[in-house]
């Protein structure tokens, strides 16, 4: 049995599709969302967030992995209690439960724990440089000190999962993305836009160093973090917090031409600038360190931008 936290959202549901084709596993999908009608009469279960902990104690002995994806991501969410709720003291719960029972534990974290790159990219941290990053927003935050916690908890020799993996993604894009609105990939925006007949939208820069554009970010293709994830799930003896990119950073240019390229469209911008809201939280610079996966076992080659905006938008269209 594996169940999956947030599984009707973005990674989980291509997450579900991917483990429904290709394994044997029963299928708990915890999320207050409507279940997809695509999982309808498949051997998917939902269960409502509340009574999740009193299924997990009835079924501890057949549970094989917990899959923790769901969260609050809106990064302008402001609601500092709801955020740390949802995104530090229930995956506190959940590691807990998989500590007492030696269950398998796979949660997302997230690049933006990172902050503005300053101190780099690299998940081979150790405690006290682990503690140096300073997060630009309160979804970041969050995801951040539940990082700290669990390694903390680790060095100290407190009760933790056999087997566990904190998933730094990075700029993910790909299918079943569109029910986030206005926190959906640049990718799946530019797409909407382009097949809306409007022009792309970009922000400006506001940075000397970058010109309008040319932000970089480690953009990956939502097939990869599946990939990824199934891999954990089919090995053992792994502990830490690993980046989950590309590993090759691209600017928004670069995007914006794939996506035209594939869509077989001249490149239209209509330059905006960035909201005041959110100017000092912006990353101009993201690229994950993946030697540690690698050295891992992890082997699998990731999506160029170009091979992944293309089967996107094949998909997609």
């Amino acid at each position: 049995m594996i169940i999956i936290t947030g599984g009707f959202g973005f990674i989980g549901v291509n997450l579900a599709i991917s483990l429904l084709g290709n394994s044997d596993y029963e299928i708990i999908i915890c999320d207050k969302r409507k279940m997809p009608d695509e999982f309808i009469d498949k051997k998917i279960k939902k269960i409502e967030p509340e009574k999740l902990f009193e299924f997990l104690k009835k079924n501890k002995k057949i549970i094989t992995a917990i899959i923790h994806l769901g969260a609050i991501t809106d990064t302008t969410e402001r609601n500092i209690n709801l955020i740390l709720n949802n995104n530090y003291y229930f995956s506190l719960e959940l590691w807990n439960f998989c500590s007492r029972y030696n269950i398998k534990y796979i949660y997302a974290s997230s690049a933006a724990t990172y902050g503005d790159g300053y101190l780099g990219f690299d998940d081979n941290l150790d405690l006290s440089n682990l503690s140096k990053l300073q997060p630009l927003n309160p979804y970041g935050w969050s995801k951040h000190l539940f990082d700290i916690k669990v390694v903390r908890n680790c060095i100290e020799e407190k009760l933790s999962p056999e087997c566990w993996a904190g998933l730094k993604f990075f700029n993910v894009y790909g299918p079943n993305e569109e029910h986030k609105g206005a926190q959906s990939s640049v990718a799946y925006q530019m797409i909407k836009q382009i097949k809306s007949g409007l022009p792309i939208t970009l922000f400006k820069s506001h940075n000397e160093r970058y010109k309008d554009g040319e932000q970089l970010r480690d953009f990956i293709y939502v097939e990869d973090c599946i990939n990824v994830i199934n891999w954990f799930l089919n090995i053992n003896n792994f502990s830490g917090i690993y980046n989950v990119g590309s590993g090759k950073a691209r600017n928004f240019l670069d995007l914006a031409s794939s996506v035209c390229n594939s869509m077989n469209v001249d490149i239209e911008i209509n330059w905006i600038d960035t909201p005041e809201s959110v100017r000092d939280q912006y990353q101009y610079f993201t690229e994950a360190k993946m030697e540690k996966l690698y050295r891992m076992g992890y082997n699998k080659n990731f999506y160029s931008l170009e091979m992944g905006v293309d089967e996107y938008i094949k998909m997609y269209t």
